[in-house]
């Protein structure tokens, strides 16, 4: 069957994005020519304009416009805690939470000698040089709770112990879970960092 080489382009262009298969991205690109051409040109210079505009915050390392980013500027946030973060994702869902009114440092990954990413490659000196040069009171550890993210945590307490106060987020049973579709991992680590109650 003969498809038009551009439309075979925009398929294949569609299926580097998460989660998004052969079937997933021809049905995108059938909507996004057939149904929606004002929106899908919307899209593409969204695209264009966050590709040359946005650049990594050159104190936390977040997206920005702006050199240093927003939180970096905003003399309200609290600067004696520093809240460590695998990427720009994770800084968006923590700032939804509304609760963090501290400052954050972005690594550029996990610790994955498999895939090519030692200390030096995800910034892990850059942060251990911050640490020294701001002194916060606190560095709250929020990385992923995988194989990458416990070796990178262990290397962050390994280098700051005894330089300030090391925190992680709390792990464990997730709101509106049931114990019994929860993994083993998952409820040991809730076992582990169960907390008092009636105090």
């Amino acid at each position: 069957m003969s498809v038009a080489p551009l439309f075979r382009a925009l398929e294949q262009s569609l299926r580097c994005l998460p989660g998004v298969g052969p079937r997933s991205a021809t049905r995108m690109a059938l909507h996004l020519l057939e149904r929606d051409r004002e929106r899908a040109a919307g899209l593409a210079s969204a695209l264009v304009d966050a590709l040359e505009r946005l650049t990594h915050c050159n104190r936390c390392h977040n997206l920005t416009e702006t050199q240093p980013c927003g939180i970096c500027r905003n003399p309200e946030r609290e600067t004696g805690v520093l809240c460590v973060v695998g990427s720009p994702g994770d800084i968006l869902a923590i700032e939804q939470s509304g609760l963090y009114t501290g400052q954050y440092y972005c690594l550029q990954g996990l610790l994955s000698p498999l895939e090519g990413l030692g200390p030096d490659e995800i910034g892990l000196p850059a942060l251990f040089a911050r640490v020294q040069d701001e002194r916060p009171s606190e560095v709250v550890i929020a990385l992923a709770s995988t194989v990458e993210g416990e070796a990178t945590t262990h290397q962050i307490v390994m280098q700051l112990k005894g330089q300030t106060r090391l925190t992680r987020l709390a792990q464990g049973v997730p709101v509106g879970g049931e114990l019994d579709h929860i993994d083993a991992t998952t409820l040991s680590q809730a076992l582990a960092s169960r907390t008092e109650l009636g105090r």
